[in-house]
């Protein structure tokens, strides 16, 4: 069940805001996602948080100053997906040019699994031969590694944004926003946010140290084109701080001053970077990174990341394309199993799902869940073969339902049923045993029950409500386009009635439409949707430009209608 909603705002917010210069409809979608004043908008990075916020970070600066003057060997443990690839690509760069020896090395995620594990130290030693160990976008959960580290005389920095367990690995420092006792004022930064402000906090502590100053000190801010890909790509709440390292890196990337890698990986998306936005971000660039990661080996999108060379990183941009392009067939493969498999399922005898294939590729399930998610509105795990008999699972969920904090709670009432579990409000990992999959999936489904009732189980749209008929311009589209928006702070979606004029069916998948509202008639099409609708619709969309035979008209992006 799908209804579409007005989110509601306060006329106050929306007037002050307007009196402050904002724009008439910006304020009213602004007061709507919780801004009260026009500072908060500001892009400036002098209106960043101060680093000094976030627990212990001036002892990873001071710890990590000592080292690059004793020429100590730093090795980066990263994850193995888009922000643990820009994490570590920041943390390379950055910490070379405060000259820094350092290396890095990314687990397999099939061989080794995720973060700082015992194995994963003992490779590293065999292969880097560190003094220290830096995590990236991982750690705060491996208590076991950074003990098998120390054991090995090997010192540990975490940096990471996760959600803690109940005990803290026994780490030379701790970065985390979401570390206990952190007073950092937002928790939403990604990994690479985290590895950013380690650098912010280092650089000033090799400038008290007369290593630099303000002239010869390393320019950190030609990594933001890094910090906003990581961040957009982590899915992470872009509340006011994220939205300045976002519209940061964006402005870099539409003046065309980003690292090779990244203006290779906008050619191989057929992309423009001069018109760089969070979508190309979330769904042109990060998931070529993300396919390395997800079926081969994450070094390369990490490789992509750190060359200067334009030819390598172009050559790099297309491997990762054709990488891509293999994980989007896997995934149709997969998805349609999945729906074979749910071919009898009924959402309204059940508040989760979960699914297991024999068959199925562990790098790609957590993209199968998202889509089984969307399409049923429900918490849901999917499940692929690991070694000795283990499955291993991948989460998504919905509004209202903790994930991680649901796993949790079934391993506590069933300790032997769950492996080893972590992640986030929105998206979580485990590993069991196959033959518990049943158990397990009975125990999830008893959670979902207990937490979730018919309201949380119906599908929201929500909207920003009508739009004046003023606003259905090209220039109007161009300044929505040039905000920062994204996760938890949602793009415009607007909704309003019309006359349904025309309709046909594109490719047997696809509705294009002609409505019309107060005399003006409006192309519109409804991607990945068949069914027509009737002749009086209320219909929420998204203002698009399209551009056609070199004429560029309004059309609207259709995100669900119903009968008015």
């Amino acid at each position: 069940m799908t209804r579409i909603a007005t989110r509601p705002y306060a006329l106050r917010t929306s007037e002050t805001l307007r009196q402050q210069g904002v724009h008439p409809v910006l304020a009213r979608l602004y007061a709507a996602r919780g801004l009260t004043d026009s500072r908060e908008l500001s892009s400036d990075l002098t209106a960043l948080i101060a680093p000094a916020g976030l627990k212990h970070i001036d002892d990873a600066a001071v710890f990590l100053a000592d080292a690059i003057a004793a020429r100590k060997k730093l090795v980066i443990v990263a994850d193995y997906d888009c922000d643990g690839a820009t994490a570590c690509a920041i943390g390379l760069r950055g910490l070379r040019a405060m000259g820094a020896n350092v290396d890095y090395i990314v687990p397999n995620r099939f061989e080794y699994g995720y973060g700082l594990t015992p194995e994963i130290v003992a490779l590293a030693v065999r292969e880097k031969s560190p003094d220290i160990i830096v995590t990236v976008d991982n750690g705060i959960a491996s208590v076991d590694g950074v003990a098998e580290a120390n054991r090995r005389g090997i010192e540990v920095v975490v940096t990471d944004h996760h959600l803690p367990g109940d005990t803290l690995p026994a780490a030379r420092v701790i970065v985390n926003p979401n570390q206990p006792a952190c007073g950092f004022p937002s928790k939403n930064l990604a990994g690479v946010g985290v590895m950013f402000y380690v650098l912010l906090a280092l650089r000033a502590e090799l400038r008290r140290r007369g290593v630099f100053d303000a002239q010869t000190q390393p320019k950190l801010d030609s990594l933001l084109d890094l910090v906003a890909l990581g961040t957009v790509a982590d899915v992470v709440k872009l509340d006011a701080n994220n939205r300045i390292l976002v519209a940061q890196g964006l402005k870099r990337m539409r003046s065309g001053r980003m690292q090779a890698g990244v203006a290779a990986l906008f050619r191989a998306a057929g992309r423009e970077a001069r018109r760089a936005s969070p979508f190309d971000l979330g769904f042109a660039l990060g998931p070529r990174l993300n396919a390395a990661g997800r079926l081969a080996d994450m070094s390369l999108g990490i490789e992509c990341l750190c060359t200067d060379d334009e030819g390598r990183a172009w050559a790099i941009a297309q491997e990762l394309d054709g990488i891509n392009r293999e994980r989007r067939d896997i995934e149709a493969g997969m998805q349609d199993t999945a729906l074979a498999l749910l071919d009898d399922f009924n959402p309204s005898d059940n508040t989760t799902i979960t699914v297991f294939d024999a068959s199925w590729h562990q790098g790609v399930i957590g993209i199968v869940a998202s889509r089984l998610k969307d399409k049923f509105y429900r918490p849901t795990i999917t499940f692929a073969p690991a070694d000795n008999g283990m499955i291993k699972g991948s989460g998504r969920s919905i509004a209202g339902f903790h994930l991680r904090d649901a796993l949790d709670l079934v391993s506590k009432h069933a300790p032997t049923l769950i492996d080893k579990f972590g992640g986030h409000a929105m998206a979580a990992g485990l590993t069991l045993r196959a033959d518990a999959f049943d158990a397990f999936a009975a125990a999830f489904e008893q959670v979902g029950r207990s937490w979730l009732d018919s309201r949380q189980l119906e599908r929201v749209v929500e909207t920003d409500g009508a739009l004046e008929d003023a606003y259905f311009t090209i220039e109007f589209i161009e300044l929505l386009d040039a905000q920062v928006w994204g996760q938890g702070f949602a793009p415009p979606l607007f909704c309003d009635e019309f006359k349904v004029v025309n309709q046909r069916v594109l490719k047997e998948r696809h509705l294009k439409l002609l409505l019309e509202k107060d005399g003006r008639k409006y192309d519109a099409i409804w991607f990945g949707h068949a069914d027509g609708l009737p002749p009086t619709a209320r219909v929420a969309y998204r203002l698009d430009a399209n551009e056609y035979n070199g004429v560029t008209r309004v059309q609207l992006m259709v995100e669900h209608a119903e009968a008015a």
